[in-house]
């Protein structure tokens, strides 16, 4: 048993069991991955994927043991080499951030911009996807941490620390009926065709639970999990649209009108999930607290139980 049997494992439970796709991300070929996963079978005497013909088609029940061991063990090296790094590189390496379309076109452009001139060694990798996609990047290793509104508090391996809170807001063309609406009610937004976040994550849940928690179907005629994707269509009177107020801005948006919907949605947490075995380069710490000002090194610290 060696360390690379066990990368290609993780590496192939990353990439959805597609052998090719874990070959080229690991600069090896198809056949020296699928060699080693099967050498490393036979000797722990178990499968560890289910195949049809030469295709891996599911992870077996020991076998999601094993790839997550192997993943413990690989974050656990790559720690190992954290500590080294920290004492011997100082303030240079890199920090991966996976993080959701609204806060990487929103919200970090002015956190990394500060970041960076207080911290310019630091090389910074971002992954975009859905708030799912994020923790599982933490998850495999590929990231150091992630930034989102849900599913962190999903993943029991993942310390979940709040950072703010926001609201949504709807925007309509100019002259849309809807803006001369007050109170705007959710009845009043039912009524129209509804452009906004796929409602499987980005807060787009919690606006479709607000509307059936009244009794009421909104008519979804174009979800996306991209903001500016939204107010486009809005823009060409396709329907109205509900975005996270942080996506709005009067000047860049002039061709939109906003109308605050505090009273009709709860407001979302924005939240940094690390894993719970995570051993954090100095400037991950100042990362963190640039990002959320409440969450210094011993607060981080705690929630890790290292307090």
């Amino acid at each position: 048993m060696n360390l690379q049997q066990l990368r290609y494992v993780a590496e192939v439970a990353q990439r959805n069991l597609n052998v090719s796709e874990a070959a080229r991300a690991l600069h090896t070929s198809q056949s020296g991955v699928s060699r080693q996963i099967s050498l490393l079978e036979e000797e722990l005497g178990v499968d560890v994927f289910v195949r049809q013909g030469k295709r891996l088609v599911a992870i077996t029940r020991p076998g999601e043991e094993v790839v997550a061991i192997a993943r413990r063990m690989l974050r656990d090296i790559g720690a190992l080499r954290q500590v080294g790094d920290e004492y011997a590189s100082g303030d240079l390496g890199r920090l991966s951030i996976a993080t959701t379309h609204t806060q990487a076109r929103y919200v970090l452009p002015r956190v990394l911009s500060e970041f960076l001139r207080a911290h310019p060694g630091v090389q910074i990798e971002l992954h975009q996807g859905n708030p799912t996609q994020c923790c599982e990047f933490v998850l495999s290793g590929a990231a150091d941490l992630a930034i989102a509104t849900e599913a962190i508090d999903d993943y029991e391996q993942l310390v979940s620390l709040p950072c703010y809170q926001w609201n949504r807001c709807l925007i309509a063309p100019p002259g849309h009926p809807l803006l001369d609406v007050k109170p705007l009610t959710l009845e009043a937004i039912a009524a129209w065709p509804l452009i906004t976040y796929d409602f499987s994550f980005t807060g787009g849940s919690r606006v479709n639970q607000t509307f059936a928690e009244r009794g009421l179907t909104p008519r979804v005629a174009l979800s996306a999990i991209d903001a500016d994707i939204i107010k486009t269509y809005v823009a060409l009177g396709l329907g109205v649209g509900i975005v996270a107020q942080m996506a709005f801005d009067p000047e860049q948006d002039r061709g939109l009108r906003a109308v605050d919907c505090a009273h009709l949605f709860e407001s979302s947490t924005t939240r940094i999930g690390l894993h719970r075995n995570a051993w954090l380069r100095g400037y991950t710490y100042a990362f963190i607290e640039a990002f959320a000002a409440s969450l210094t090194r011993d607060v981080v610290n705690r929630a890790l139980g290292r307090g």
